[in-house]
C-alpha cells in the first residue's frame, strides 16, 4: 500500500471499490480476505486515504473480474447515472 494521497506531491486516486462491493453484496472484511489485506485498508482505500499498491490494485480487479481501469483511475469517475442515462443537458 502506497502512502497517503493526500500528500500534495502524489496525484489524487479514485475509485469505485465502494460501488462494487455494494453491487456484489460483498463487506469490507468479505474483500479484504480475498485479496490479502486487513479490512481497514478496504476502509482506507474507498475514502481515498492510500493508493493500492500495483500487486493488490490488480487482486482487486481480479476479485471484480473488471480491468483496473474500471476499479481505479487519477480522474474523477462520472456518476452512473450519467454513463447510463447521460447528461441532463442533452435532453432538454
Amino acid at each position: 500500500m502506497s502512502r497517503s494521497t493526500s500528500d500534495s506531491s502524489e496525484p489524487q486516486f479514485y475509485n469505485r471499490l465502494a460501488v462494487l462491493r455494494s453491487e456484489r453484496g460483498m463487506s469490507r472484511k468479505q474483500l479484504a480476505e480475498e485479496v490479502g489485506v486487513h479490512y481497514q485498508t478496504i476502509g482506507y482505500l474507498e475514502r481515498g486515504e492510500y493508493s493500492p499498491s500495483l500487486v493488490l490494485a490488480l487482486r482487486i480487479a481480479e476479485v471484480f473480474g473488471l480491468p483496473i481501469e474500471a476499479i481505479f483511475s487519477l480522474t474523477p469517475f462520472r456518476p452512473l447515472s450519467e454513463q447510463l442515462y447521460g447528461s441532463n443537458k442533452e435532453s432538454s
